[in-house]
């Protein structure tokens, strides 16, 4: 896909960070949204079904973790790349984000060329060659086309970092997976995350699937049993 045919959404309370992430994204392309509030987001958002969205974490009113939380309660937003751009280094925040459902944070300020690395990193990860075939392991059917999981009929709606996780360990049902390896096929070598970013996508999928499919390995990794 070209780069005319991703559409961005950037939500930032701050005018001139928002006009100069737009300047250099529609520079390289890209279909450039904007949104100065949390509710403006989700309503560009709802309407425009955006690729990937910039979100920044502190704003007046709805905040970027709530307003996290309602996109991804919104059909079709489930596979939607959510990154937060953010000034914040806290461990706290960081794993909040990822509680509500965020991909990746961006810390800022970035340079234009960085950022735009980053972005195209994470836009070819999430439109990486993905097998079309529903898999079928124990109670579950992962459908790695549509991104949905069934549990014994019950549709379940993974965001699309947990849903990476889960396809990753379950496509060799009994190895155990690295937290390194599994780290660089979910995130990416050039994506810093923070050890415990792992552990919460984990606890998420225990809560969604149950106790039953994950096993911890401890001091090494996880496993996927059926």
């Amino acid at each position: 896909m070209n780069t005319s045919d991703f559409k961005i959404l950037l939500v930032d309370d701050e005018p001139d960070i928002i006009e100069f992430l737009s300047y250099n994204l529609k520079k390289e392309g890209y279909q450039v949204f904007t949104a100065l509030t949390g509710e403006e987001g989700i309503d560009v958002a709802r309407k425009e079904t955006p690729h990937l969205i910039l979100l920044d974490v502190m704003m007046p009113g709805i905040d970027g973790i709530e307003v996290c939380k309602e996109l991804r309660g919104i059909p079709g937003m489930d596979a939607v790349i959510i990154a937060f751009l953010t000034a914040r280094s806290e461990d706290y925040s960081h794993i909040a984000g990822f509680e509500a459902g965020a991909d990746d944070y961006i810390s800022k300020p970035i340079k234009p060329r960085v950022l735009l690395s980053r972005i195209k990193a994470l836009l070819r990860r999430s439109n990486a060659g993905t097998e079309s075939t529903s898999v079928d392991v124990g109670k579950l059917r992962i459908d790695r086309e549509s991104y949905l999981v069934h549990k014994e009929g019950e549709e379940i709606n993974l965001p699309r970092k947990e849903f990476e996780l889960l396809s990753l360990l379950a496509s060799k049902p009994g190895k155990v997976f690295a937290r390194e390896e599994i780290l660089n096929k979910v995130w990416g070598d050039d994506v810093v995350v923070g050890d415990r970013t792992i552990d919460v996508h984990i606890r998420k999928l225990r809560e969604k699937l149950g106790e039953e499919f994950i096993r911890t390995v401890k001091g090494v990794g996880y496993k996927f049993e059926f």
